[in-house]
This record gives C-alpha cells, sequence and structure tokens, in this order.
C-alpha cells in the first residue's frame, strides 16, 4: 500500500482543500446534473463551514507529501458524527486509500457515525458498503431519507454503524 496519511487540515491547507472541492463538486456533477457558477466554483459553503465552524472537523489526505483527498466531519459537538463530505482524487483510487482514511477518521471519533451518498453513484455505493462491512461487520445499517426541504431530488442514503474500542464495536 502507498504511504498515506490523514491529517487535520489547517488554515493554511485550505487553499489546497478548496482546490480539491471543485475535484470533487465537478464529480458529483456527472451525477447530479450541476452546472458551475459563470466563475467556474460550485457551492462551497461546506469548505467554510468544515474550517471555521464549531462541531466540524476537516481533514487532509495524503498519498507521500501529495494530497490524495480530503474528509470533512460535522456533529462533534452533538450525539451523531456526519462523515459530511468524502474525496479522494481518481490518480489515487482503488489503491485502499479511501478505506484506510475513512477508517482513520472515524476511530479519531468514537461514537454512532452517518454518511450519506446518492443511489445514482454507483461507484459510492459500493464503496461505502464495502467500508461499512470493514468497519462494522453485520453492524450497520442502510436507509434512504428525503432531502430536507428538497421534494425534487432524490432521496438520500444513509449508512449507520457505531466506530468505538468496546467490545463488538467496528473500527
Amino acid at each position: 500500500m502507498p504511504d498515506v496519511s490523514v491529517r487535520p487540515a489547517t488554515a493554511e491547507d485550505r487553499p489546497t482543500v478548496e482546490r480539491l472541492w471543485l475535484m470533487f463538486r465537478h464529480d458529483l456533477s456527472g451525477f447530479m446534473g450541476v452546472l458551475p457558477h459563470p466563475d467556474g466554483t460550485f457551492r462551497s459553503e461546506r469548505v467554510d463551514a468544515a474550517f471555521t465552524e464549531e462541531g466540524w472537523a476537516p481533514y487532509l489526505l495524503l498519498r507521500g507529501d501529495r494530497p490524495a483527498g480530503f474528509a470533512f466531519v460535522r456533529g462533534l459537538n452533538g450525539p451523531t458524527r456526519v462523515l459530511n463530505s468524502f474525496f479522494v482524487v481518481r490518480g489515487a483510487r482503488r489503491e485502499g486509500i479511501g478505506t484506510r482514511a475513512v477508517r482513520e477518521v472515524v476511530q479519531r471519533h468514537p461514537g454512532p457515525w452517518e454518511i450519506a451518498f446518492q443511489y445514482e453513484n454507483e461507484p459510492a455505493v459500493r464503496f461505502w458498503r464495502r467500508v461499512a462491512s470493514a468497519l462494522a461487520p453485520g453492524a450497520w445499517t442502510e436507509e434512504t431519507r428525503p432531502v430536507p426541504d428538497r421534494p425534487d431530488l432524490p432521496p438520500d442514503v444513509w449508512i449507520s454503524f457505531r466506530a468505538g474500542g468496546g467490545a463488538g464495536e467496528g473500527a
């Protein structure tokens, strides 16, 4: 496996994460039919939240000294942590980096977890089911939920599991 590390993203990392965010949103645009804003950017309020709001934590994924992706966690000040956004660049996919990164992020924040994705994103469906099975074998659930305030969108798919160090808990 390549040299992979996951670390909290700092203010100095924000420009790198913002560029990775553009790649992430570009990938999702193929499933969601979303075009960029006139200036070529996509909505970025989650980047702002990850770096500024209480209860959020941004992480930078690195392969060697190169950025390979990011993860945004929210809900750290609540009962359930949510992996809000997760991305691995195409050149680093299918190497186990994503699974390893999710494991490291989840282990930093024990407790209940939820991860959302869309059925239209078939690679994400396979990835998140595989990750849930690795982190919480036989102890995860999957359900669809409507997108709040967006009846025009198909429902999100949510995987839920518990991570921690106790007996019978995943991760």
